[in-house]
Parts: structure tokens; C-alpha cells; sequence
């Protein structure tokens, strides 16, 4: 029976709930976030010691003054409220062990002068009542003849100096720049002073139970690493000097909303886009973001061509091997999703059917380790409409993806449906090439801290996926009443689908002036007496018109950069890429062309005393040049043609533009109708061009 009896009051000492008082405004020790909870450091702090030493807390926020009289009358057992341990305070409370040094620091508006305590001098000074930052103002206010006037909160404190009611306050350091963080118009001018201790507080001789606990609490979670991650949550890291004012090219996808896409503005909006631009402007550093495509902005990071990637990418061990990662920013898991109609519930029912992947993603790599257990074959696509649209025209049975990213495109209109549970659940980070860029990492995890510290993570996500992250239902970007008729769409997207033809129309011409020159000069060294010339000729043809375009523009882009580490631009990469490309098939139809001439022609011009190159001028290339211009005008539209495959390489010409548009509005049919009437209207001028240029040459 006494062993029961003690059983009991044990399980009740263990199960005790302690009142605790605490501040309403004091960010970032105390303060109510957006779902009105409770949180800061020394909420955190206060948890996580009762977690820890096996009791129960409920916080009552009542504000400084009364937490502070409600401990002394016995309402409340103790107080945690970034409360500095003065001596006058240790003759009413016990304090625990120390848990947070602070200093005390004058702050003035944005605009204003002051800079100094003696140009306080016949003003006025805002404080908090009961404060050590009020303590230490009044025991200065005699020495530089300042007047104060007091505030219960902070907000008002603050308030009183931003609209020139005061012209200065005084705050703990830390509460300070908080505040300055998150947009408040102050600054601070003075050197930290008064310093001193936060304390936990219990009425003087109460409660001493409950001291040990928070003593012994603290020293536990300082050491698990408990307390560092609280006080990092929300007031992170210094801004890395060694990255403050740069510029960082950063690479990312084209299609995977809600992560990364183009607003109807042709502006890259979503949660990776938001998040790196707001750590780029809390960190001090400057962003240009690159949509090439998840493949080639990962092979431009391991060449060197731009500085990092945040595409939604997967943190896996493989990817650890070539990429330094950055804190997780978010967890992902991959789901099957199949046509509205389809009749593919499981996995075990894709046996001897076809499934659709995104090269490179999570879920590609989820299904091709799935893929002989379950009986399926994989086919590939460069982004997710495409691989959308297979599944929904019945080419494959169902596609794997990301799930807030088909949440989104099934929210967007896309035919789907999803069928599994989430798999496979990976976290997304950002990347830099291995042992490179370590100090824009570092810049991401402190601004990544940051961010969730001061709420504004929570917003990123809730913009695009609402407020319950990723099992909330997925926001929908695009209003509902827009016009998606076809005339709709191009009245929307006008502007970007022009400036992807002029991009397109730029490329094609440079690139063809360029691809003349190397093609006249290298179909020369093909019919030039000399041995050694004609076999230059031959290899460099052979070379550029046998290797596919898309790997020469892969070699020119990511893989010249990886060996002479010197950076190429995009354009200039393109550029190149179609010299050598479609000057080959110059240089073969400009040989070609002067052959067909007839050797009796040249013959003919050397008996009449010609010498070889005068014979050349102007006998043979005047024939030649004749049968050649068809050819030419016909290059001219294999140009244009060929530059919608430089998209792999983050180009944004008629075809990247495209896919960028299709990626938020998912009107892939629509959309491609557009661009493909564009490319035909172009390419019919251009052959009655060549049929113009033929009548006039043959006449």
C-alpha cells in the first residue's frame, strides 16, 4: 500500500504544470506568431527544459510588469521574459543560471542625425517600463539632459520614435536588431552597454524545485546542441562578409511549379525563387537567376558557369559526391499519379505498361528502382508538361512525381489524378559545386535561419502551397477568370513570345554569318590543290556535321568550361554551336557547289593564262555561287529551326519561352500551336525568299 501511495505522488510530481508569466511583445524572446501560438527564445527554452526534466509549463502571457507582480504575489510560480538579474531584482527573486547575455543599445529613425547620447540634450527619449534599457536611460538622462516618456510594449516604444514623437529609444541588442530585421524603420547607433544576464525567476524563497529543474534543464539542452539550435532559430548568424554586395548566378528549372515558374508578368516566381532572392536580400548579396532546366543548370554548376542551383533538387548521397548542400529547406516525397480516367490504382497494376519520368528528378529515380520488381518500362522528358501530357493521352499509364508539384499542376487543370501515398521522401537543398562557393553556403544556411526565425518561410510556403505546407491544398497562381482561349494566351504572353522570337531571330542571324565564313573558308580548303587541305576539309565536315547539335552545344556549354575553368555565356555558347554545326553542311554544299561546275570550265580559264586563284574568282565561284543560293537560303531556315534545341542550354529563344509559359498555365496544346504558327510564318517568308532569289538568279 505505501509503495502504491508513493507511486502516485511520483507519477503527480512528475505530471506538475507550472505557471509561468512571460512579456506579450518582446520579439524575439516572446512574441505571438500569425496562428497566434507563443513562441520565441525564451518560450523554446522553457519547452524544451520542461521536456527535458520531465514536467508541464503553462505560459501566460500578461506582459512584463504584471507576470513580474503576479510571481511576487504567489499567482504565478515563475517568469521567463528576458529578464536581466539587477541586485535590486535579486533581493525579490531567486534567479536560475544565466541563459542569455544582453547589452543595452540607443536606436534613432532611419533619416535621423542623432548619433550620440549628448545630442539627446533638451529631447525626448522613449522607453519600456521596467526594463534594464529603461534602468540604464534613466541613470543617464541627468548627465545629457534628455526627458523620457514610457511604454508598456515595444511596438509603441518603437512607434513613438518612427513618427519623430521621440527621437530615440532604448532596447536590449538583441530585441533591437531583431526588430531592425523585420522592417522596422530604426537603427541603431550606440555600442552595446549595460551589459548583463537574462535569468529565469521564482519569488525569493519559493519554488526552489522548480529552479533546480530549470537549472538542470538548461545545462542538459545546452549540451544535446538543444539551446543553439533555439537561439539560431531566430536570430541566426552574422551576414558572411565574404559574400555581402556579389553578384551569384544562380541556375534553376523552367517547369516545376510551384517551385519555380514564370508568372504571366514572364517574372520567375514560386517557393525556391521567393526563398532565394529574400536569403540574397537579408544576407546582403545580389541574385541573377538562369532558368536553363534542371539537367543543364546541374551541369553548369559542376562546370563552373554559374555559381549555384535551387531547382527542388534532392539532397541523395550520390548528388553529395559532386555537390555541397545547404540546410534543407523543404521534404518532399514522391507519388504515382495516372489519367482522370485510368484504371491504374497501384503499382502492381503497371506491369507491361509504360510510365512517364522527368529526367534527373526524385521520381525518376523512385521508378527506375521500382521498375523490375513492378514489371514496367521508363520513358524520359525534359520537363514535366510533356511527361504530363504523355499520361494523359494515353501514351504511358502513369507518371511519377514530386507531390506538391503535382498537386499544383492538378490544381492548375492538369487531367490527373493521384494514386499512391507519398514514397521515397527526400529533403530539398541548395547546391554548389563541391569545395567551391563555401561562402554563399554558409550565407544560405544563416539567411535560411533567418528566414524561419522571423515567420518569413512560413509565408514563402503559404503563398504557393497555403497554410498547411505540403497536405494543405495547393494554391492556385493563375486566376481563375483568365482567358485561355488561344487569342487569350497570346494576348497574355505577347511580350515574352516576342522576345523569345527576337532571341531566336538574333541567334539564327549571327550564327549564319559566322557558320558562312567557317563554311566558305573550310569548302575552299576542300577543292584547293593540296593533299593536306582537302583532308582538313573533309575531317572538319566529317567532325561537325556527324556530331548531334545537342551535344556539341552540352561540350561547348558545360564541358570546354569544366577543363579550362574560363566561364562561356549562353549566347555565345549558341553562337558557336551553330557556326560549327551548320557551317559543316556549308562547307559541304560550297564544295559540292564548285564541283558540280564543270571541269572543262576551269581548264578552259588556265589555258587562256589564268592563274588558279584568278580562275577560281572568276570563272568557277560565279557558277558555283549560282547553284549554291538555293542551299544558303535553305541553311538559313535549318538555322532558325535548330536554335529551339539551345534551350538545353538555358537559352531563352521561341521554344524556351514556350516551355517557360506551358510551365505556369499548363496549356501545352495551346501553347505550341502558338509557337509553331510562329516558326511557320517565319520559315514561309524565308522560302518565298529562296524562291525569289532562285527566279532572279536563274534568269
Amino acid at each position: 500500500m505505501a509503495f502504491l501511495m508513493c507511486l502516485i505522488f511520483s507519477n503527480t510530481a512528475q505530471a506538475k504544470t507550472y505557471q509561468i508569466g512571460t512579456d506579450v511583445t518582446y520579439p524575439p524572446f516572446e512574441f505571438a506568431n500569425k496562428h497566434n501560438q507563443y513562441v520565441g527564445i525564451d518560450i523554446d527554452i522553457m519547452n524544451a527544459i520542461a521536456k527535458e526534466e520531465g514536467f508541464k509549463v503553462h505560459i501566460k502571457p500578461v506582459g512584463f510588469n504584471a507576470a513580474v507582480q503576479a510571481v511576487q504575489s504567489g499567482q504565478e510560480d515563475g517568469v521567463i521574459a528576458g529578464m536581466t538579474i539587477t541586485p535590486d531584482r535579486q533581493a525579490k527573486f531567486d534567479f536560475g543560471t544565466p541563459y542569455y547575455k544582453t547589452g543595452v543599445v540607443m536606436a534613432v529613425a532611419k533619416n535621423s542625425r542623432i548619433s550620440s547620447f549628448k545630442q539627446l540634450k533638451g529631447k525626448r527619449v522613449a522607453l519600456k517600463t521596467g526594463t534594464a534599457a529603461a534602468d540604464y536611460a534613466n541613470s543617464i538622462k541627468k548627465k545629457y539632459s534628455f526627458k523620457t516618456v514610457t511604454f508598456d510594449d515595444s511596438d509603441n516604444m518603437y512607434q513613438d520614435v518612427t513618427t519623430g514623437n521621440s527621437v530615440a529609444c532604448f532596447e536590449d541588442q538583441p530585441v533591437m536588431q531583431y526588430g531592425i530585421k523585420q522592417g522596422l524603420k530604426l537603427k541603431i547607433v550606440s555600442k552595446p552597454a549595460n551589459t548583463g544576464w537574462y535569468g529565469f525567476a521564482v519569488k525569493k524563497g519559493t519554488n526552489r524545485a522548480l529552479i533546480s529543474k530549470f537549472n538542470a534543464g538548461l545545462k542538459k539542452i545546452k549540451a544535446n546542441g538543444t539551446y543553439d539550435r533555439i537561439v539560431g532559430k531566430y536570430l541566426g548568424s552574422k551576414t558572411n562578409q565574404a559574400v555581402k554586395g556579389k553578384t551569384f548566378t544562380i541556375g534553376t528549372d523552367v517547369t516545376f511549379p510551384p517551385f519555380e515558374f514564370a508568372n504571366k508578368h514572364n517574372k520567375y516566381v514560386g517557393i525556391d525563387m521567393d526563398l532565394i532572392r529574400s536569403i540574397a536580400n537579408e544576407q546582403g548579396f545580389k541574385v541573377k537567376i538562369k532558368p536553363l532546366g534542371f539537367n543543364a543548370a546541374v551541369q553548369a554548376v559542376e562546370s563552373g558557369q554559374i555559381d549555384g542551383v535551387i531547382a527542388g533538387m534532392s539532397i541523395t548521397n550520390a548528388r553529395k559526391k559532386q555537390f555541397d548542400f545547404s540546410d534543407p529547406y523543404y521534404t518532399s516525397g514522391v507519388v504515382m499519379a495516372v489519367a482522370n480516367n485510368g484504371k491504374v490504382k497501384s503499382l502492381s497494376q503497371l506491369r507491361g505498361k509504360k510510365v512517364a519520368v522527368k529526367t534527373g528528378t526524385a521520381g525518376a529515380d523512385y521508378a527506375n528502382s521500382l521498375k523490375k520488381k513492378y514489371g514496367f518500362t521508363v520513358t524520359t522528358f525534359d520537363d514535366s508538361n510533356n511527361m504530363y501530357q504523355d499520361v494523359v493521352t494515353g501514351n504511358s499509364a502513369a507518371c511519377f512525381e514530386d507531390q506538391p508539384v503535382m498537386q499544383y499542376a492538378i490544381k492548375q487543370g492538369t487531367k490527373l489524378k493521384i494514386a499512391t501515398k507519398p514514397a521515397e521522401s527526400a529533403p530539398y537543398g541548395f547546391a554548389v559545386k563541391r569545395g567551391q562557393n563555401q561562402a554563399l553556403l554558409s550565407a544560405f544556411n544563416n539567411g535560411l535561419k533567418d528566414l524561419k526565425a522571423s515567420g518569413t518561410y512560413d509565408d514563402i510556403k503559404a503563398k504557393y502551397l497555403g497554410t498547411g505546407g505540403s497536405q494543405a491544398s495547393v494554391k492556385s497562381t493563375g486566376s481563375s477568370t483568365e482567358d485561355r482561349s488561344f487569342i487569350g494566351l497570346i494576348k497574355q504572353n505577347k511580350g515574352a513570345l516576342l522576345s523569345g522570337l527576337q532571341e531566336t531571330m538574333w541567334l539564327t542571324v549571327v550564327s549564319i554569318f559566322f557558320a558562312t565564313i567557317f563554311g566558305v573558308i573550310v569548302g575552299l580548303l576542300g577543292v584547293v590543290p593540296g593533299k593536306a587541305f582537302n583532308w582538313l576539309s573533309s575531317i572538319l565536315i566529317y567532325i561537325f556535321r556527324g556530331m548531334p547539335l545537342l551535344v556539341l552545344a552540352l561540350f561547348i556549354y558545360t564541358g570546354i568550361p569544366s577543363l579550362t575553368g574560363e566561364k562561356i555565356p549562353a549566347f555565345v555558347a549558341g553562337v558557336i554551336t551553330l557556326t560549327f554545326n551548320e557551317g559543316a553542311y556549308i562547307a559541304a554544299f560550297v564544295k559540292g557547289g564548285i564541283e558540280a561546275v564543270d571541269p572543262g570550265q576551269m581548264e578552259a580559264a588556265r589555258s587562256l593564262g589564268l592563274p588558279f586563284g584568278k580562275s577560281m574568282r572568276k570563272v568557277i565561284l560565279p557558277q558555283g555561287i549560282r547553284i549554291m543560293i538555293p542551299s544558303f537560303i535553305n541553311q538559313f531556315i535549318i538555322t532558325l529551326k535548330d536554335t529551339s534545341i539551345l534551350s538545353i542550354i538555358g537559352l531563352l529563344e521561341l521554344t524556351q519561352t514556350g516551355k517557360i509559359i506551358i510551365a505556369r498555365n499548363l496549356e501545352g496544346f495551346k501553347v505550341w500551336t502558338i509557337v509553331a504558327l510562329m516558326y511557320l510564318i517565319i520559315i514561309t517568308l524565308l522560302t518565298w525568299l529562296s524562291n525569289w532569289v532562285q527566279r532572279r538568279t536563274n534568269v
